[in-house]
């Protein structure tokens, strides 16, 4: 059971958070031969024009004031375009998640750069360890990209996760289940060394999120081989319809929080709207 002193601690960490991750970012990351329109995702990041440089009339849940954020989320996947096949699955999952020029400049890969078709599961020893996908995950795909170490600064590591589920009603049980795990194991054990404490999440209220159905928030302490000590670690998982995108920066000496974030914010927006891109 969660303390009163651990749920307001999580609330003030994801209120102070939600600024930075729910505005997103001003770049879409859309392919080559995309409609490079912005959707709400990369919209609420303060892009207020189409492409030739006119201004969007008015629409519902949106308003005229430039940068303003739209007032809900409302993008509905195109049923046709939904994932029924794991190898359709696949193809929405290496699409979607970002390459090393996808996320932020001077992103490099990270080791190992991908790991894909298998589930992390969070043991009652707070130890993770990956296994099969489950039967209501048609496929999870993960790269890792880190911001190199330079100008004295040391290696931030970063991760973006896309999984397809088999039903929207099993990709909102795993935003739920996420947010029950930091409670559960406040501190967390990644393997090879690596470490998370004091961890904190939260799930933001619907009437809040403008870029997806639903997300929420992570925050804590990470140390491991190279960390230079104790460093902080965001993290942000979101949904839409059955597909879930998950990102993580792990920090490194010379990096506050708020550079961690405006990462995690800028690779969530952009994996966002990719996800759209191949569900619309």
């Amino acid at each position: 059971m969660m303390t009163k002193h651990r749920r307001n601690a999580a609330r003030v960490v994801a209120v102070a958070a939600a600024g930075v991750l729910l505005a997103g970012c001003g770049s879409s990351g859309a392919k080559t031969g995309e409609d490079p329109k912005p959707s709400n995702s990369v919209r609420q990041a303060g892009e207020s024009v189409d492409p030739s440089g006119t201004p969007d009339p008015k629409k519902p849940g949106e308003t005229k004031e430039p940068g303003a954020l739209p007032s809900a989320y409302e993008f509905t996947p195109d049923p046709a375009r939904v994932p029924r096949t794991a190898a359709e699955a696949r193809r929405l999952t290496r699409n979607a998640a970002l390459g090393e020029n996808d996320w932020t400049a001077g992103m490099v890969r990270g080791t190992p750069y991908e790991t894909a078709g298998t589930w992390t599961v969070l043991a009652d020893s707070c130890v993770w360890s990956r296994s099969a996908l489950p039967d209501g995950v048609l496929d999870s795909f993960t790269r890792r990209l880190d911001v190199p170490a330079q100008d004295g600064k040391g290696r931030v590591k970063g991760s973006v996760t896309v999984t397809v589920h088999k039903t929207v009603e099993g990709a909102d049980r795993e935003i739920k289940d996420t947010v029950q795990e930091s409670f559960r194991c406040p501190s967390q054990e990644l393997g090879g060394g690596q470490r998370l404490s004091g961890l904190m999440s939260l799930q933001f209220d619907q009437g809040d999120v403008r870029n997806a159905d639903a997300s929420l928030f992570e925050a804590g302490k990470y140390t491991g081989p190279g960390s230079g000590g104790t460093q902080d670690y965001v993290w942000s998982k979101s949904r839409i319809g059955p597909v879930t995108t998950a990102v993580s920066v792990k920090g490194a000496k010379g990096y506050q929080n708020s550079d961690l974030l405006r990462i995690a914010a800028e690779g969530g927006a952009k994996v966002l709207y990719r996800v759209e891109l191949e569900l619309k």
